[in-house]
């Protein structure tokens, strides 16, 4: 490990699994080229009233990437439980980098790699500002568009968040116009006016403890809730059990508690529950991008209705696209209809 001039912690990874090219050759070659590297932006003293905390940064990239997208990740895991995250081998980080594209990503504040709030320390949860709402977690994301930018010599960057990720992500594209080429939101939570919210979700974000305890049990539930009763699973267990050792592992402190379970920062839930009712923290007539819109069709927190609402919102954005993936949840980055995922992904942001 390194320390730049700028305080970064850096590390340096070859990158080693299936690139999914026909050619054996022409695979070695792109493993050979295929690296990985970690890196931590620095934060500012806990005793600042403008705290900041340290974020871990991954890139990954080949001799074919040169154009940069950052994916933002969901509410309750990881980047690197998500876009870099292999099953059978393969990521979808690989997937983007075979269509030319540079990866990116990065943990929030309260996730994976990157510091923990300080309420965070606590052994209980305590009532409050829910931790990493989306105001906080946009500017994150700002932080770490300008490092990339910086490194990159990219005049923009494209954007792939997941479910709730999409609001920060939606904050830092209408606040950064300029700095945004194109924007898939994937399962994108978005503005519904319910005086009843479903889940057993509260009816404000005003009560919410400021962060949660997940287990794998939780994930589970919630990964495969929405297939049909008699459908057969679309989420192998082959694939689940890594991800659920590697899930309980980003948490240093999982295995302290019983069940073991990870902490993890309310504000992402408190945004949902905002635009559930009718507050969504950002404008989509201020998307000045193109969107693409790629939602399961079993996904019950990314409607039907949500997507085609988004879209009709969206009224400065110049290309508008939506795609429906067959037989696929919420989750379907990690289920067997992936690969539909990554294609819609990467035909999308290839056209310019």
């Amino acid at each position: 490990m390194t320390v730049t001039k700028s305080g970064l912690t850096a590390g340096f990874i070859l990158f080693a699994g299936s690139v999914g090219l026909t050619n054996p050759a022409l695979a070695n070659a792109a493993l050979a080229n295929r690296q990985q590297s970690v890196v931590t932006l620095p934060g500012a003293a806990r005793a600042d009233a403008a705290w900041q905390p340290k974020l871990t940064v991954r890139e990954q990239t080949s001799e074919r990437a040169d154009r940069p997208v950052l994916y933002v990740h969901g509410f309750t895991f990881p980047s690197s439980l998500s876009v870099f995250w292999k099953l059978d081998g393969r990521s979808w980080a690989d997937a983007l980098n075979d269509a030319g594209f540079s990866v990116w990503g990065f943990d929030l504040a309260g996730y994976g790699g990157s510091e923990r709030y300080p309420q965070m320390e606590m052994a209980s949860p305590q009532t409050g500002p829910a931790l990493g709402a989306p105001e906080d977690a946009a500017e994150q994301i700002a932080r770490v568009v300008a490092y990339i930018l910086e490194r990159t010599k990219a005049p923009r960057i494209s954007i792939v968040a997941h479910s709730i990720g999409t609001i920060p992500a939606g904050l830092f594209a209408t606040r950064h116009p300029e700095l945004v080429e194109r924007i898939v939101f994937f399962g994108p939570a978005t503005q519904r006016k319910l005086a009843t919210l479903p889940g057993g979700l509260p009816s404000s974000s005003a009560g919410l403890p400021q962060w949660r305890l997940v287990t794998v049990k939780n994930q589970l539930d919630r990964f495969v809730q929405e297939v049909p009763p008699g459908h057969e699973p679309v989420l192998l267990d082959r694939h689940f059990q890594p991800w659920a050792r590697a899930y309980l592992a980003s948490d240093p402190t999982s295995s302290t508690r019983e069940p073991a379970s990870v902490k993890v920062p309310n504000g992402a839930l408190a945004g949902l529950i905002d635009a559930w009712t009718g507050k969504l923290a950002y404008d989509p007539a201020r998307i000045k991008s193109p969107l693409l819109v790629v939602r399961g069709e079993w996904d019950t927190l990314s409607s039907e209705s949500d997507a085609s609402w988004l879209l009709g919102a969206a009224t400065s954005s110049p290309e508008k696209k939506y795609v429906k993936v067959t037989e696929a949840t919420h989750l379907m980055l990690l289920e067997e209809n992936r690969h539909d995922l990554y294609r819609a992904t990467n035909e999308f942001l290839r056209a310019r």
